[in-house]
């Protein structure tokens, strides 16, 4: 299966695949039998994401499965931290010692709509006027990869997810924060670029 980025470290094995409608993604081999009432409505494009992520699991872990608690993937047996994102024609999967959060999201215009829905106002000074798709697309992105590292029904990306000031030039070391009244959490988040999206890993 020809892979289209890999962008492992010493810690993680960090891998994207492009959807390849060659390739063979039979669901009966692929999909876990625990996991088959979870994705009996998925969409077509959805399914096939799911799968896509089977078979990157399968390249590197074959007697693994994907499970989930309470929505959240994890590994069995639980040998290794896992973070899975989608985003149709791309699939990606984190396989880590230390617990991780990747996100692919793709750089659209519409995310202008929702801001108020996950950044406050006192976060938004060092954004540039002419770039705020851009700014706002990788700050959605390390928030959302930080909430599959520390994920709670009552948390909300704006309230408990912190991104700090960071330039395009910098996106290997972006700081970032999770937090709530017992606790604060500081790290990192690393940023690629592809095609016409935005790839975000965060380990701790």
């Amino acid at each position: 299966m020809p892979l289209y980025r890999d962008f492992s470290d010493d810690n993680a094995t960090i891998l994207v695949w492009k959807y390849d409608e060659t390739e063979d993604l039979d669901i009966h081999k692929l999909l876990e039998p625990e996991n088959a009432e979870k994705v009996k409505d998925y969409h077509p494009k959805k399914l096939l994401e799911v799968l896509m992520v089977r078979k990157l699991l399968k390249g590197l872990k074959p007697n693994s499965k994907i499970l989930y608690k309470e929505r959240e993937p994890f590994l069995s047996p639980k040998d290794a931290e896992i973070s899975i994102t989608h985003s149709f024609p791309f699939a990606a999967i984190a396989i880590s010692k230390n617990k991780i959060g990747i996100d692919i999201e793709k750089f659209n215009p519409k995310i202008l709509r929702v801001i108020d829905k996950f950044t406050y106002e006192n976060e938004r000074g060092f954004i540039p006027f002419d770039n705020e798709v851009t700014f706002y697309t990788i700050i959605w992105s390390v928030k959302e990869s930080m909430y599959k590292i520390h994920h709670s029904k009552h948390w909300s990306l704006k309230k408990h997810y912190e991104v700090k000031p960071f330039e395009l030039k910098h996106l290997h070391n972006i700081k970032c924060r999770v937090h709530d009244d017992t606790m604060s959490d500081e790290l990192k988040a690393r940023v690629e670029f592809f095609d016409e999206y935005c790839f975000t890993i965060v380990e701790e």
